[in-house]
């Protein structure tokens, strides 16, 4: 079996394309990326039905049982890391069911009806929620999630208004911040970027932390996402979704039942806030124990002293997903026997909740499967090629930024984005102007989060949308005019800071533009 390159072809990005825009247009997403797959793998076999067929099988079957980084960066791991992940979506799902049969969630959001008094409070908690949990997106997605639906749905506030605000503060919040998954893989990149140009006057850390006001997208994403929960400042799909969610629906029910719904289920009386923020809490506490102790195994087996940064750059976050789930599913049984539930409403629970997991499953199965197609395709490869040629050094952070969005759209990864463009972009930035090595490469990471907010592929995304209970494509929709806005402003302050070589420039012109913005978005929210 042959398998054709198309890193020198715009046919790379096809299949992509072919996914994403049918997802748009007819809201089925596992078709939309089946046939995505198919018109890939059939580009890759030059268009024999045998051969695609043999390759779709070994791809499938790479996504549990075959070693190799086909899917994710951590060589040799790749089965182990979805199946890691499943499970703990399987394993959240049981807790969550659980939680709500026991009567805790009932009892959160009657908790927050006496100290949350108003909408808006409910969405600003789970921003703070979202900004203080930033250890991985994955967890900060799904663990938000499940703490927050209970208040939000009390205060009739949609789950595609969770769902962006579980999105805007898990990818941008981890990609600022150093001690996180994103920040140490990050953080390991820059590190082999400056020892590959000889540069030794700043450490990986430094760097990092002095690119952070250099990531405009990320910066204002929040900031944004903070008006919006704050002053209702909804448009689009987003305002008619907030206005249905007022009239008591939360979700389009035309749709079915959205990943994590968990409808089948009835509460117990006598539910405590206990029983949902103990679980919790010691799935968070296990988690970061986990991820620690991985890290520090790893650093050991090195010969490398114990660091947090080093421990969070070596850490097996999928296995800690999972094992601190795990711990989070013993408490919460604990307190459902201490709390006397029958074991057959416990076992019920336990089973919806899995069940309610398998479309957020089905989807992500699907979205690693078009992952590894595009890998193969070498999309990530020509996208970036389109930054090689006759660019004025000037536009360059503007279109660095532009291009690794693009990238992240296509590929439906902003990781696998960032290990492709910054090289690159600290290639152009040595070649011609070192001064602006930082600001290139700050400019990648920030477009490859745009990129991966607005992909119907991203595992992040749909994620989020997990997370939330809600359809994964009214996400995508109602967070799409959003993430444009910022993507525009970013643009604008990246020309700014190419032509005048300073950041605080660039700053400056973001900020002024974001309060042109918000004028706008004042104006068509109240019409």
């Amino acid at each position: 079996m042959t398998i054709t390159s198309y890193a020198d072809s715009a046919l790379s990005i096809l299949p992509p394309t072919i996914a994403i825009v049918l997802a748009i247009v007819t809201r089925k997403v596992l078709v939309s990326l089946g046939v995505g797959i198919l018109a890939g793998i059939l580009l890759l076999n030059q268009w024999s039905i045998i051969d695609s067929g043999s390759y779709l099988a070994t791809k499938v079957s790479g996504l549990f049982w075959t070693a190799g980084p086909e899917h994710f960066l951590q060589g040799g791991q790749a089965n182990s890391w979805n199946l890691y992940v499943l499970g703990f979506l399987i394993l959240l799902g049981m807790i969550t069911a659980l939680i709500t049969t026991s009567g805790a969630a009932r009892a959160f959001a009657e908790w927050g009806k006496q100290h949350i008094r108003k909408r808006r409070d409910a969405k600003m908690l789970t921003m703070f929620l979202g900004v203080v949990i930033f250890i991985d997106d994955y967890f900060n997605s799904l663990v938000v999630g499940s703490i927050s639906r209970p208040l939000t749905d009390r205060y009739y506030i949609s789950r595609a208004k969770l769902a962006y605000l579980l999105d805007s503060t898990a990818a941008p919040v981890c990609v600022i911040s150093p001690v996180s998954s994103w920040g140490a893989y990050i953080i390991a990149l820059i590190g082999g970027i400056l020892a590959t140009h000889g540069i030794d006057d700043i450490g990986h850390l430094a760097a990092f932390v002095e690119m952070v006001p250099m990531n405009f997208y990320a910066i204002f994403a929040l900031l944004l996402l903070f008006m919006v929960a704050y002053f209702e400042l909804d448009i689009g799909p987003m305002k008619r979704h907030e206005q249905a969610a007022r009239r008591g629906q939360l979700f389009d029910e035309t749709k079915g039942n959205p990943p994590g719904a968990a409808v089948e289920l009835s509460e117990a009386d006598g539910g405590k806030v206990r029983g949902l923020f103990l679980p919790i809490g010691v799935l968070v506490g296990a988690t970061i124990y986990f991820m620690l102790s991985s890290g520090a195994n790893a650093l050991a087996d090195k010969g490398l002293t114990f660091s947090w940064i080093g421990a969070f750059e070596q850490t097996d976050v999928a296995s800690s997903l999972f094992y601190g789930a795990c711990a989070g599913l013993l408490m919460t049984l604990v307190l459902a026997i201490a709390q006397r539930l029958p074991l057959a409403s416990i076992a019920n629970a336990l089973w919806v909740g899995a069940k309610s997991m398998l479309p957020a499953i089905y989807i992500l199965l699907f979205a690693w499967t078009i992952s590894g197609v595009i890998g193969a395709l070498e999309t990530g490869k020509y996208m970036a090629s389109l930054a090689s040629g006759n660019i004025p050094f000037a536009l360059l952070p503007a279109a660095l930024f532009i291009l690794a969005g693009l990238t992240a759209f296509a590929t439906g990864t902003s990781w696998g984005t960032f290990g492709i463009m910054l090289p690159i972009a600290a290639d152009m930035a040595m070649g011609s102007h070192a001064s602006m090595l930082l600001p290139m490469m700050a400019a990648v990471l920030s477009g490859s989060v745009f990129g991966d907010h607005c992909s119907p592929i991203s595992d992040t995304t749909i994620l989020s949308s997990t997370g939330a209970s809600c359809h994964h494509i009214d996400h995508v929709t109602t967070q799409l005019p959003y993430a444009l806005l910022v993507a525009v402003l970013s643009v604008g302050g990246y020309l700014v800071m190419g032509f005048t070589d300073s950041v605080a420039a660039g700053l400056a012109t973001c900020s002024v533009l974001f309060i042109v913005a918000l004028f706008w978005l004042k104006a068509r929210s109240s019409r």
